[in-house]
């Protein structure tokens, strides 16, 4: 299919998973797969960018990813903390902008530091909007806005009756970016895992056995291939009965 006769998804979420089975089948450590997958996600912010997609959105730590072993965890902070810095440099020159949604305030101070300056350097760039959900759980992050909301309403800066989905959805880590169209999830698991239990209410989802280290271009493809074969309703009826 030529690009021009693509109609990719306007934004696409994605778990990663399967970094740790990946380095298991090499018989390579935890951290290993955990690099491969840092790799992996840069080559396919490249690649979405070039299929069409606008906005991405990546699963890197979740809110429950303290509770593994602290040796694992110790190795992604820094695995994370070397790509916040690295990706100002890949972000500016891939015309990127970059956004962290999570609740980053448990973050040691350098990598709070570090997301700040990345957010603040790549703003204005017009190219793929990507999110990196870091220390993001999607329960978490809905009773944050919650919390807000009545904040504001005990302030007297909101009126309870004015609260709609709209205001909700402004409250949360998202706000001003738009619902993804595509979940994929890899490595054989179904299930959302705490991850955008809101704004994936009308999103389609795919689920693959590929690892996520072994994800490309060819399998992001066959994501797009499968959202196009979807009949998008919105609750609405779908086209195959409105010819009936």
């Amino acid at each position: 299919m030529e690009r021009s006769e693509l109609k990719a998804p306007n934004h696409v979420a994605i778990i990663l998973d399967g970094n740790g089975r990946w380095a298991k089948k090499r018989f390579l450590p935890r951290k290993a797969g955990h690099a491969a997958g840092a790799r992996t996600v840069e080559q396919i912010c490249e690649d979405a960018y070039n299929l069409g997609i606008n906005y991405l959105t990546v699963y890197a730590f979740s809110t429950e990813n303290w509770k593994r072993p602290q040796d694992e965890v110790d190795a992604l902070m820094k695995l994370l903390r070397q790509y916040l810095k690295d990706c100002i440099k890949r972000s500016t020159k891939n015309n990127m902008c970059v956004r962290v949604i999570g609740d980053t305030t448990p973050l040691a101070e350098d990598m709070k530091k570090s997301i700040r300056e990345l957010e603040e350097a790549t703003k204005d760039n017009t190219g793929l909007h990507f999110q990196v959900a870091l220390n993001y759980g999607s329960r978490d992050e809905m009773l944050r806005s919650v919390r807000k909301i009545c904040q504001e309403v005990k302030e007297g800066k909101l009126e309870e009756q004015e609260i709609s989905e709209e205001v909700f959805a402004s409250h949360l880590d998202t706000k001003g970016i738009p619902d993804p169209d595509l979940m994929i999830r890899t490595s054989g698991e179904e299930r959302l895992s705490n991850f955008m239990l809101w704004q994936l209410a009308y999103a389609e989802f795919y689920f693959t056995d590929v690892l996520w280290p072994d994800f490309d271009k060819k399998e992001l493809q066959k994501a797009i291939d499968f959202y196009n074969g979807r009949d998008r309703r919105y609750g609405g009826i779908g086209s195959a009965e409105r010819n009936q």
